[in-house]
């Protein structure tokens, strides 16, 4: 059974909000981020690590049964910083993983990994990805990297596609992509728990009607999510009012992130 947890990026906004749900569950919870993490509940301890030193990463997870891993470069930026962290700092805490002995791992992974599929297209994990920047090729790169040690040295994995992490959305992409900080909870639960998880991707997002996603294998793993994006849609709806219209952004399931840097063919790309 997990008792030990280790949650990296746990002084991001993420990491806030799953502090407390992670407390009531698990005996012992090890906060690791770049940043000091200075309000520790009793069972909470602190372990700082740069993801990119392998030594510091294989110290952070002795001792530890699963981890959930939110830490990393968490936007587009220069490939040297992405690489860095998210590459690098992610074949670190695999490497620990495997040789300190941990069972479970939970990855963060992003929309970002097929950010590049229409909005019109509604897509499952089973579908190839297409990253729509330097920052969801890294998390396209992080999933094959759980796969890999999943297969060939037993360690547990899913890796959560994570849409937008709040608790009501903003406009009206957030809409789609929604995810409740009680419903992310859900899942990392299902990464750390679940009897029969080898690895698998899925998708991170609440009960949204309007999702881009096929989150078929999420619910076969027990995922009940229990928000609806849609309870806020006539607040996001009036939101967007005041969004100026991005033609690429609007189109692509990756919004901005899509447009960014963008200098190819829409139409080419929506269409294949």
């Amino acid at each position: 059974m997990t008792q030990t947890v280790l949650l990296t990026g746990a002084a991001g906004k993420v990491g806030g909000m799953l502090r407390p749900m992670l407390r009531q569950r698990y005996a012992n919870i090890i906060l690791s981020d770049r940043h000091p993490v200075d309000d520790l509940a009793g069972n909470e301890s602190y372990r700082p690590a740069e993801l990119g030193d392998a030594q510091q990463v294989m110290e952070l997870c002795a001792g530890v049964d699963g981890i959930i891993h939110l830490g990393g470069q968490p936007t587009e930026t220069d490939w040297q910083t992405v690489s860095t962290s998210n590459v690098q700092g992610m074949m670190n805490m695999l490497e620990a993983s495997r040789v300190q002995g941990v069972k479970r791992f939970v990855f963060a992974s992003s929309n970002h990994a097929v950010g590049m599929y229409p909005r019109t297209r509604k897509i499952g994990t089973g579908e190839k990805v297409r990253p729509d920047g330097r920052y969801g090729l890294s998390k396209a790169f992080g999933e094959a990297a759980c796969a890999l040690y999943a297969d060939k040295h037993g360690l547990r994995t899913l890796s959560i596609r994570i849409g937008n992490v709040c608790e009501k959305p903003a406009n009206e992409r957030l809409l789609s992509v929604m995810l409740h900080p009680e419903d992310l909870f859900q899942l990392c639960t299902i990464g750390l728990e679940h009897p029969d998880l080898h690895s698998e991707i899925v998708f991170g997002a609440s009960n949204n009607i309007r999702g881009f996603w096929d989150n078929d294998v999420a619910f076969r793993l027990g995922y009940r999510p229990k928000h609806r994006a849609e309870d806020f849609a006539a607040e996001a709806l009036e939101a967007q009012k005041a969004i100026p219209a991005d033609p690429v952004a609007d189109r692509f399931q990756g919004g901005g992130f899509a447009s960014e840097e963008f200098s190819g063919d829409a139409e080419r790309a929506l269409w294949n």
